[in-house]
């Protein structure tokens, strides 16, 4: 029995849920997103709330049942609220500047890199080290920050490298005489 699709997803004010046969388009004030929902799993939207239906004797459809409501949560959220990822870069000379929907970045190279941010997605630069990465797809946010990320990943003897704000680097011990 799926514990995650048994939770009613509420929809806050402000947000708009339409549903098309298992095409769910939801509408709030940082866009729109559509998803196209597994057919082993039914839909009911009553009053402000969410609920998940689905097959409780498949395994295959309790699993969907969860994904599910995970993605329409994600949707909501997205929308509502929005999604933000944190990056920072650590080594003698790494900097970051946005600029319009471009990311130019110095990460020790022979030439600058430039990323190309893509649509729907914002990025700032508070200062040179932190990259802060904004939209309502919680998918796409998660996916440009490991494209930045994977540009230079940190590296376990010194540290350097662009890596989450969260991110906890194991550091190795350095060659021994």
């Amino acid at each position: 029995m799926s514990r995650i699709a048994k939770a009613p997803v509420s929809i806050p004010n402000g947000v708009d849920v339409k549903l098309v046969d298992n095409y769910m388009t939801v509408k709030g004030k940082f866009g729109q997103l559509s998803f196209d929902l597994n057919p082993a799993v039914n839909v009911a939207i009553n009053d402000n709330t969410i609920h998940m239906q689905w097959d409780k004797e498949n395994k295959i459809a309790t699993a969907q049942a969860g994904t599910a409501r995970a993605i329409v949560n994600n949707l909501i959220t997205g929308v509502s609220v929005g999604f933000e990822k944190k990056l920072t870069l650590i080594g003698v000379g790494y900097r970051a500047q946005a600029k319009d929907s471009i990311l130019n970045l110095a990460l020790g190279f022979s030439h600058p890199v430039d990323f190309q941010v893509p649509v729907g997605i914002s990025v700032e630069t508070p200062t040179q080290t932190d990259i802060i990465i904004k939209g309502s797809d919680k998918q796409l946010v998660g996916q440009v920050a490991a494209k930045i990320r994977a540009i230079r990943p940190p590296e376990p003897y010194k540290g350097k490298g662009v890596r989450y704000a969260d991110e906890n680097v194991v550091r190795k011990e350095a060659k021994k005489k």
